[in-house]
């Protein structure tokens, strides 16, 4: 059993670096590390801090692959064809602006096996919220307590999106007293920017192939695929979250068009 890190990216370099130094420093049962860019000039990984990073992963005994994945035709087709480049039994998708605090593969690799289901993530966190606390927020918390069950995501469920707005998630910590080593799953309306899955069961269920039917400029391709697989096999967030968010300005500026609008 083993993990692959799919990293889809687009015109931010500097991002993409610090992404790769997160994963540098992870430990755990990580294979192999695909980047595909999309960047409207130079590759966001043809730059030293990029192949330097490279580097220092290889040197660890995990392999690097620098793709290119052009024209482009959205996120769920680029999410789409990097599923298709996997082999791996686990699939981290990592988005190119999140870096990952040192244990954070390990915590959701641990999780991922003691619940099985179909995929356990890490929100992003923004760290320029610390002073705003939002108790309001975080009234949907709720963990998951025998187990990850399926579920359906209705309107109700999707009141847990406030969950993982600012730095919630670091509050949330603090509030319930967390001890270092510790960790919580607790149910979710989806994860963005941190997602392990099981790549058998997120194939099972459709992965990205609904990409055929959105148009390019669209958005959300994440949640449609998430609410398939939880529906099936149950998903988790998993408390603390090490994913930490860069804050970067969006390179998805249209997002009129939501994927779950189209295809659930």
């Amino acid at each position: 059993m083993s993990v692959e890190v799919l990293v889809p990216t687009r015109n931010r370099p500097v991002e993409l670096g610090v992404t790769l130094a997160g994963l540098a420093a992870q430990e755990g049962p990580l294979r192999r590390v695909i980047v595909s860019d999309q960047s409207d000039e130079r590759p966001s990984f043809d730059t030293a801090p990029a192949r330097a990073m490279a580097r220092q992963l290889e040197r660890r005994g995990v392999e690097v692959e620098f793709v290119r994945h052009l024209p482009r035709r959205g996120l769920a087709e680029h999410r789409d064809f990097l599923l298709g480049l996997a082999a791996a039994s686990h699939v981290l998708f990592l988005d190119d602006d999140v870096w990952l605090e040192p244990g954070t593969l390990s915590r959701l690799w641990t999780a991922m096996s003691e619940l099985r289901c179909g995929f356990v993530g890490n929100a992003m966190q923004g760290l320029s919220f610390l002073d705003d606390r939002r108790p309001g927020e975080l009234e949907p918390y709720e963990e998951w307590v025998d187990g990850v069950e399926p579920e359906v995501i209705g309107s109700e469920e999707e009141r847990r999106w406030t969950l993982h707005n600012a730095a919630n998630l670091v509050h949330l910590v603090e509030e319930l007293g967390m001890k270092a080593g510790e960790w919580r799953p607790y149910k979710v309306a989806w994860v963005a920017g941190c997602v392990l899955f099981d790549r058998e069961k997120l194939v099972e269920c459709g992965g990205f192939d609904f990409w055929r039917e959105l148009p390019a400029e669209h958005a959300g391709e994440d949640v449609a695929a998430q609410w398939r697989v939880m529906a099936k096999y149950g998903g988790a967030g998993i408390l603390p979250s090490g994913a930490v968010h860069l804050e970067s300005e969006t390179t998805v500026p249209e997002r009129d068009v939501q994927a779950v609008d189209v295809v659930r």
